[in-house]
């Protein structure tokens, strides 16, 4: 079987997140089983030649071209990329899509339909219904088309299948799926017996992801834990860092944190196994891979209801689920939440649900064994 995987970008400092490393993990372990599974995507940020190769995963990159520089990621394309679309399309059994709005991936969903070859949409969060006047143009001009004919649509949770299905309230989706991100399982980090703790934010830098509750909860936490150490990493895609080491001074806890920037891929586990809470408090978060990789070094994780594992955190005790409002300020209840996690008994006990957690309903293999069965499926019907 060959696959193609479409996503819209790959930078050095994984700037795109999610998606991309969710394409990777699933194509490498589509390939592990004698799946000939290929990427196709942008490439940004490179000072050399673009690379043939991610991760293990054949890849063909093109330069991004920032056509649109003020929608961001979604006015980025390449003419080569487009002008060879229809040639990749066709070498594939399946066409995988991880689709939004974008110059990207739309138009190799497009393209797929158009080739008749058997297409497969994974949305992660990025479609659901909007007021925005360019986005509904685009709705109207591609994305209605291909959420109709799709052969199989991926969601992450119920929220967003219900999401998608509201762009289309006219059209059932077609084998709608749940299939929800996996890791690979690692070797637990070693429990912490001496030295200050340390609190992670490891997200892109952006409104969402709330880092400001992250910075806000330090000083409850430094009462209790004079010596305790907070880092912040990531991208800086929402122009935020400087502001948010801006407040930890005005909060008088600016010598307790530093803003790292990203981190490159191959150390973000080394990097995670330093942590002893990993806290991500955004507003609405579908499945964050990153939380799931601090889970699988055994790092407990602070996250809010609107975290799509969320259900299976609180389950596990494999962490700690707080409340987020869009309009308050909840970095008390973040802080009380790191503070339980801190105790070296509680902690080694989420340390330990933390695992179980990801080999039990998170990993890599049950989730690529589930896909190839989406696959089979796909094929068999289409």
């Amino acid at each position: 079987m060959r696959v193609l995987h479409a996503v819209t970008l790959h930078t050095p400092t994984s700037d795109f997140g999610g998606p991309t490393q969710v394409a990777l993990n699933l194509s490498r372990g589509l390939r592990a089983r004698g799946v000939d599974a290929r990427l196709v995507t942008l490439g940004d940020g490179f000072s050399g030649e673009l690379p043939g190769e991610i991760e293990g995963v054949p890849s063909f990159v093109f330069q991004a071209q920032h056509v649109l520089p003020r929608f961001e990621v979604s006015g980025i394309t390449s003419v080569p990329m487009l002008a060879r679309a229809r040639r990749l399309v066709k070498s594939a059994d399946v066409v995988h899509v991880h689709l939004m709005r974008d110059l990207v991936t739309l138009p190799f969903a497009l393209t797929a339909l158009a080739c008749g070859v058997p297409l497969v949409l994974q949305t992660h969060g990025m479609i659901d219904p909007t007021d925005k006047r360019v986005a509904r143009l685009v709705d109207v001009l591609g994305l209605k088309r291909v959420l109709r004919k799709a052969d199989s649509v991926l969601y992450l949770t119920g929220v967003e299948r219900d999401d998608v299905q509201a762009v289309i309230p006219d059209t059932p989706l077609r084998a709608a799926h749940r299939l929800v991100n996996g890791v690979t399982p690692q070797e637990r980090r070693p429990q912490r017996t001496d030295g200050p703790p340390t609190v992670v934010f490891m997200a892109r830098v952006q409104e969402r992801k709330r880092p400001e509750e992250f910075i806000r909860a330090m000083p409850a936490v430094l009462k209790e834990y004079p010596d305790a150490r907070f880092v912040l990493a990531g991208p800086d895609t929402g122009f935020l860092a400087a502001p948010m080491m801006e407040l930890a001074r005005r909060l008088g806890v600016g010598d307790s944190v530093k803003y790292v920037g990203s981190v490159a891929r191959d150390e973000v586990l080394d990097f995670l196994r330093t942590a002893d809470v990993y806290v991500l408090p955004a507003t609405y978060e579908p499945f964050p891979v990153s939380v799931l990789e601090s889970m699988s070094v055994g790092v407990p994780v602070v996250i809010t209801r609107y975290c799509g594992m969320a259900p299976e955190v609180a389950e596990y005790g494999a962490g700690e689920v707080t409340e987020s409002e869009k309009d308050a300020d909840n970095s008390d209840l973040v802080a009380r939440a790191v503070l339980r996690l801190l105790d070296p008994a509680a902690n080694e006990r989420a340390s330990q649900a933390a695992v179980r957690l990801v080999e039990e309903r998170f990993s890599i293999d049950a989730v690529v064994e589930d896909l190839r069965g989406v696959y089979e499926s796909v094929l068999r019907d289409h």
